[in-house]
């Protein structure tokens, strides 16, 4: 890499993890990238580009929310499903120092393609492998494992306030995806972080499964 004898260096994970002797077994598996930087904190002198592959079961995705929802003991399941896919929006927003905006549109024009229900936030945004992390089954905002970024990450559980949204309303805690495929057929989640210029775009479909 042409680096000195006497040159300081350190290799880090792409969330700028330093990798040492105690934590390389956890942090560098297959397909892991990795930067060689002169400090954890130096800024990158051109974009990167990562490749994520990640192919679940089709039964994962599509069918996994399905018991837990037909099981709420006679409770129609659609409300919890939405408010599933709410407490996401709810959760990203909890920060915000200006007013959170949190938009629910049912859309049925045919002009447009199929019915869809969308959910637009003025959120603080995933970076791209928060959004790939989304996609991960069972994979909770409260888990955080070795080099995993949560879609939530910083998520702080908020006190309960009665009779209000507080992000903290998830009833069977099977994840958006799944609440999207108990609804409908796809799911398309667009995001752009609050410090990037970056957009991430992700699409989940039944019919390419």
């Amino acid at each position: 890499f042409g680096i000195a004898s006497d040159e300081n260096f350190v290799i880090t994970t792409t969330n700028r993890k330093e990798i040492t002797e105690d934590n390389f077994g956890e942090l560098v598996q297959d397909g892991v990238t990795l930067y060689l930087l002169q400090s954890v904190d130096q800024t990158l002198l051109s974009a990167t580009k990562e490749r994520i592959d990640f192919l679940p079961h089709y039964d994962t995705l599509v069918k996994s929310g399905m018991y837990e929802y037909y099981a709420s003991e006679g409770q129609n399941p659609l409300p919890f499903a939405l408010a599933e896919l709410i407490d996401n929006s709810l959760s990203a927003t909890s920060r915000n120092t200006a007013i959170r905006s949190i938009q629910i549109k049912l859309l049925f024009d045919d002009s447009q393609g199929k019915p869809a229900v969308a959910v637009i936030d003025n959120g603080r945004g995933m970076t791209s492998k928060q959004l790939n992390n989304w996609a991960v089954y069972r994979l909770s905002k409260f888990t955080r494992q070795g080099d995993f970024e949560s879609d939530h990450s910083g998520y702080v559980r908020p006190l309960p306030v009665p009779r209000s949204l507080n992000s903290d309303i998830s009833y069977f805690g099977v994840g958006g995806k799944q609440a999207v495929f108990f609804v409908g057929q796809s799911a398309r989640m667009i995001s752009k972080p609050a410090d990037s210029q970056d957009v991430h775009e992700l699409v989940l479909s039944k019919e390419d499964f």
